[in-house]
């Protein structure tokens, strides 16, 4: 598995596998099929691999999900914007890997922040697992953070 920099000529399937990853989350208490904003968007994915945000995830040499990531001006803290999977790898270790990769993918990093809705239970516990904190809440969504030493 890899996390590496995002390329044009893949926007399309990133794009695919973002509207499936999020549009699974009917299964884990969403209301309806649906994502964050601009979730199924080719030109916001175009805007935030320009921008340097957008890294794709391979596995075994195929396009197999992303993660748009958010870096400080001082290098020190990250905000995980979103990361998704093809659902096809869901329940086989890939995400806690890519999470490992994210928190690893910029050296210097001291604390990692990141949000995720209320409803959705998969990433509360996920998140939890992997060592975030719950900083606060409000009426949609549970604010995360991990610091590093």
């Amino acid at each position: 598995m890899k996390l590496e920099n995002a390329e044009l000529k893949h926007i399309e399937r990133i794009v695919a596998i973002s509207k499936a990853a999020f549009d699974s989350d009917i299964n884990v208490g969403a209301s309806e099929a649906g994502g964050p904003p601009d979730y199924d968007s080719i030109p916001w994915h175009i805007q935030m691999k320009n921008e340097g945000h957008l890294l794709q995830v391979v596995i075994d040499g195929e396009i197999a999900g992303g993660a748009i990531l958010f870096l400080d001006k001082d290098s020190e803290s990250l905000y995980i914007g979103r990361i998704f999977l093809d659902p096809v790898h869901y329940r086989k270790g890939y995400g806690l890997s890519l999470m490992k990769m994210v928190e690893t993918f910029y050296p210097g990093i001291k604390k990692i922040k990141l949000d995720t809705p209320l409803w959705n239970v998969r990433t509360n516990a996920f998140y939890k697992k992997l060592g975030y904190c719950e900083v606060k809440r409000d009426k949609e969504s549970a604010y995360y953070q991990k610091e590093f030493d």
